[in-house]
């Protein structure tokens, strides 16, 4: 799947106002998360995301999401292993062109490791530089549809630059993936009622 974003959106990116950012506004993967077996990773995930939909509360759903994002913050490799750690404290000390330039190498060693392009979406987010963010969770989506840390990701960058109408589709999307995400249902709501108008 290839998300296509138009020209006027790019314009709109660049000429977006300075905003509030918390930590929380993106959805990441959690501190401390399971333990996984190397195994067959598909398989694993399939199975995961089906059980997602049909989490009988928010306790269930939240052990299912941190496997989720326990498998896909493995890379397979030390190098980047090593570098993704070296990521985080950058992100932690708000040195974000170093936590770019890290991820840009593991990038480069392991162009199909979704995470890496999530996590510099997220740097780049922070930076309030939505173009590249935009642009790489483009990446992300392509490699792993279901990724919805990055459609939330991609219905905040939408609404803060007033797109509402398509960032009412992601979060949509998101939590039709994942219908226990914290606090976007009523994200949700709200923007239904603003875009498409209150039932009568």
């Amino acid at each position: 799947m290839k998300l296509r974003f138009p020209v006027f959106l790019l314009a709109a990116v660049l000429a977006a106002p300075a905003f509030a950012q918390s930590p929380q506004d993106w959805v990441s993967p959690p501190a401390e998360l399971p333990r996984v077996e190397h195994g067959d990773t598909t398989y694993n995930l399939d199975t995961l995301f089906g059980a997602l939909k049909i989490a009988p509360d928010e306790a269930s759903a939240k052990a299912i999401e941190d496997r989720i994002w326990a498998l896909w913050v493995v890379s397979g490799s030390d190098t980047c292993n090593l570098l993704m750690g070296r990521v985080k404290a950058s992100i932690d000390d708000k040195d974000y062109d170093l936590a770019i330039k890290l991820l840009d190498a593991v990038i480069a060693l392991k162009p199909d490791y979704v995470e890496a392009w999530n996590r510099r979406a997220t740097v780049y987010y922070l930076k309030q530089d939505y173009g590249h963010s935009l642009a790489d969770l483009r990446e992300v989506l392509a490699r792993e549809p279901r990724h919805f840390g990055a459609l939330s990701g991609l219905g905040l960058i939408l609404q803060d630059i007033g797109d509402d109408k398509d960032a009412l589709k992601a979060y949509r999307k998101a939590l039709a993936i994942d219908p226990h995400l914290e606090n976007l249902p009523d994200v949700v709501k709200t923007l239904t009622d603003k875009v498409e108008g209150r039932d009568i």
